[in-house]
């Protein structure tokens, strides 16, 4: 679909929902217009910020749980579960991230139809347990139970309510806000592996899941507290249509698609850069801490990315990053030998991927109706979650037929990455082509 050469090129324009662009569009006198102003997103003051800062909350105990999934890979593979292949250790974190995503929908809905409140209680009661129901495992199963689905559905519920919740508070900022709120799930990222093995090294597994336990617990009671959304709230019943009506539109179903590809491999240097490392000669007071690097470097790359993206373009700074992402993997982490080369991978590819995370709820939102942004969300992230439980357990598959290598699967990655940095430049080429606009 080419545009108009005289319309603007503000994102702003490509944003506005239906309801949206009728209540400017018949705004006469001063009642109109002036309910026609305060039903736009304030973009900023204090309770708009304040529901970021719940956010990043909600984004450190939830995504950021996610995050460090790749120190749990570690300690199964070397201990707990060390009878069991990389591949079948990789479905406990594979299946957590696709119960996160996979509940999309559901979220989604709830959140259009009644708002975010019941959605973090139930989210936070079930994260805070699964963690604590981590701390007693010791089968394989357990760890299926507390951390794939307990936690994975609990953090789903969190993450979606505190993205969903900010996307009402703004519009033109939209991109910097929740790359602010984002950053909280890097800084997860960087603190829980550190935390989980200085406390697994000194006094065992089951501690270092109580003390990430407790927490968790003191920052879901921040969220619970502040975060709350712009809407009002008006119950709607679902129906399967809500869901897959997103996809007839071409730079939806485009969209949605490249976030499939990107989430089969945005995991796998999370997973496998500390046992690749170790394969490799670093000692493991290195390689145990290239998780934390790179979550480090994601989470300059969340903030940077979200500001810049409000100014240059939200597809245009996504297509970019994700094209960068493929190439980190394939020219910097395939010759990676050494030390300084492992360090300088997880920076770059750290920085890269946080950027793709911070982006992806403001590129639905800039194709959608506001109103409807959760089950336009649900329908993305689901898809997403699809492609996070297939990647990482496809990963240790090609890792075993690599015969412990890791040649193959960082190929998989790449690749998956380019071919997601393509469909993102078809998402934004079904919107205005391929002229040089600010989209």
């Amino acid at each position: 679909m080419m545009s108009d050469p005289h319309r603007s090129s503000d994102p702003s324009d490509h944003e506005k929902g239906p309801a949206e662009s009728s209540q400017q569009a018949g705004a006469v006198a001063d009642g109109p217009a002036q309910a026609a102003a305060t039903d736009l997103p304030p973009d900023g003051g204090l309770t708009a910020w304040s529901v970021v800062v719940g956010g990043w909350c909600a984004m450190f105990v939830s995504v950021g749980w996610n995050n460090a999934a790749g120190v749990f890979q570690t300690i199964y593979e070397t201990n707990l579960l060390q009878n069991y292949s990389s591949s079948s250790i990789g479905w406990i974190i594979s299946l957590q991230t696709f119960f996160m995503f996979v509940s999309a929908p559901i979220t989604g809905k709830m959140f259009d139809s009644y708002g975010p409140r019941w959605i973090i209680v139930i989210g936070s009661v079930m994260q805070v347990l699964g963690v604590m129901m981590m701390s007693l495992s010791t089968q394989y199963w357990h760890f299926i139970l507390s951390q794939s689905i307990c936690t994975g559905i609990g953090g789903g519920a969190i993450f979606f309510a505190a993205s969903n919740s900010i996307a009402t508070w703004f519009k033109d900022n939209r991109a910097l806000a929740l790359g602010i709120a984002s950053a909280g799930s890097a800084t997860g990222g960087v603190v829980l592996p550190i935390l989980v093995n200085h406390i697994y090294d000194n006094i065992g597994f089951g501690w270092a899941l109580r003390v990430v336990g407790f927490v968790f617990l003191g920052l879901l009671l921040v969220t619970n507290v502040i975060l709350k959304s712009r809407l009002t709230h008006i119950p709607k019943r679902p129906h399967p249509r809500d869901f897959l009506e997103p996809l007839q539109e071409l730079p939806f179903f485009l969209l949605t698609t490249a976030c499939f590809f990107f989430a089969m491999a945005v995991y796998q240097p999370g997973t496998f850069i500390a046992l690749n490392a170790q394969r490799d000669g670093l000692p493991t007071n290195i390689s145990n801490y290239l998780l934390s690097m790179l979550n480090a470097s994601s989470v300059v790359g969340r903030v940077v990315a979200g500001w810049v993206a409000d100014r240059a373009g939200r597809f245009n700074t996504m297509i970019v990053t994700t094209y960068l992402s493929a190439l980190f993997v394939l020219a910097a982490w395939i010759p990676a030998k050494s030390t300084a080369s492992f360090i300088v991978f997880a920076v770059l590819v750290g920085f890269t991927n946080g950027a793709y995370v911070a982006l992806t709820s403001s590129l639905v939102a800039q194709i959608s109706d506001i109103k409807k942004i959760g089950t336009r969300n649900g329908t993305n992230w689901f898809m997403y979650g699809i492609g996070a439980l297939i990647g990482t357990p496809i990963s240790g598959a090609l890792i075993q037929r690599d015969n412990g290598g890791y040649l193959c699967m960082q190929i998989f990655a790449g690749l998956s990455m380019f071919i997601s940095g393509c469909l993102f430049v078809g998402s934004r080429s079904a919107q205005v082509g391929f002229a040089l606009k600010r989209i």
